[in-house]
């Protein structure tokens, strides 16, 4: 089983050499780690140079003609990675020596798992372990009582603990989840990690594999929360999927109303997606009870739901029309 790494840099210098030499590092080596850097222009290059010299049969470094920003640019790590097992790097984060080990070892084991992603440690820029509680450590409690919780329904109804810092996919898996959709506020590792969770080929590791870095110039965050029992009872309940929340549609028409200008704007998205092709070769009731989940994160403004509000309202129009 062959490894790469989709490594996605911009004005990375304070802390890249920390990254790559982790990685470098593993109990099971890599085999090729591809680096797409964004238009840097701090000493990011210079590094990324440096380590190719070291290491030219492992370096393969792109320097973007113009600034991708970062789900877009990590589609073209992606896309360039040649081997079985693509892991997602950010350009600030350490990992676990044993991380690679791991996760290959269960890719091997299990061959339905398509994705991978895992608890970690928060750290600081001087690489001091926080105390904090994470949406991770929640999610390796609520493994833990509910063996069979679904990622999908959890993503969806209450928010996403995928981080692209942690994950790895296969290979094979690309193809079902490119091109990555760009809409403000919704990023890669969540893509991938809803197209994975509803085909029940995600898994997830309570073991802390990385470490996760708190920094001022850090694109994403909001995984850290202080450690408190009130704090860690309230997260818990908040990534609790009530049964009950599977029950009813509810009344959606005024929603399809508002939103239906954005079929448009996506559909070559749509019509290219082999997920979104797969949807819609299933049946309306099915597509309605996806739809369900979505229509229950309108507070948090998640517009991934467009999607399917859109292909719900042009199938129920082509059946009126039949009609």
């Amino acid at each position: 089983m062959t490894i790469s790494v989709a490594l996605c840099t911009y004005n990375g210098e304070k802390f890249l050499r920390k990254q790559l030499d982790s990685i470098l590092d593993q109990t099971v080596s890599v085999n090729e780690i591809v680096v797409c850097d964004d238009g840097s222009t701090d000493a990011t290059l210079k590094i990324l140079n440096e380590y190719e010299k070291s290491y030219p049969h492992i370096f393969k470094i792109h320097n973007n003609e113009k600034n991708l920003r970062s789900v877009k640019n990590f589609e073209k790590a992606i896309s360039l990675c040649q081997n079985d097992i693509i892991f997602l790097s950010d350009q600030d984060d350490v990992w676990v020596k044993e991380k690679v080990e791991k996760y290959t070892s269960f890719f091997r084991e299990n061959p339905k798992t398509n994705a991978i992603c895992s608890n970690g440690f928060g750290i600081d820029q001087k690489d001091v372990i926080l105390d904090v509680v994470t949406v991770w450590d929640i999610i390796a409690e609520q493994k833990k009582r509910n063996p069979k919780l679904s990622y999908f329904e959890t993503i969806n109804f209450a928010g996403n603990f995928v981080t692209g810092a942690s994950m790895a996919i296969r290979k094979d898996f690309v193809s079902k989840c490119t091109p990555f959709p760009e809409i403000d506020g919704f990023h890669h590792d969540e893509w991938i990690a809803l197209i994975a969770g509803y085909t029940d080929s995600l898994e997830f590791f309570p073991d802390k594999l990385f470490f996760y870095r708190q920094h001022d110039d850090q694109q994403v965050g909001g995984v850290f929360f202080e450690n408190t029992e009130n704090k860690k009872r309230r997260l818990s309940k908040f990534f609790t999927v009530d049964d009950h929340q599977n029950k009813s549609f509810g009344n959606y028409k005024h929603l399809l109303k508002r939103l239906s200008a954005s079929y448009k704007k996506n559909k070559q998205l749509i019509e290219t997606s082999v997920f979104y092709r797969d949807l819609l070769g299933k049946n309306l009731e099915k597509i309605e009870v996806l739809f369900y989940i979505y229509k229950n994160r309108m507070k948090n403004k998640y517009p991934v739901r467009f999607f399917f509000l859109n292909i719900i309202d042009k199938i129920k129009n082509k059946r009126q029309l039949k009609k």
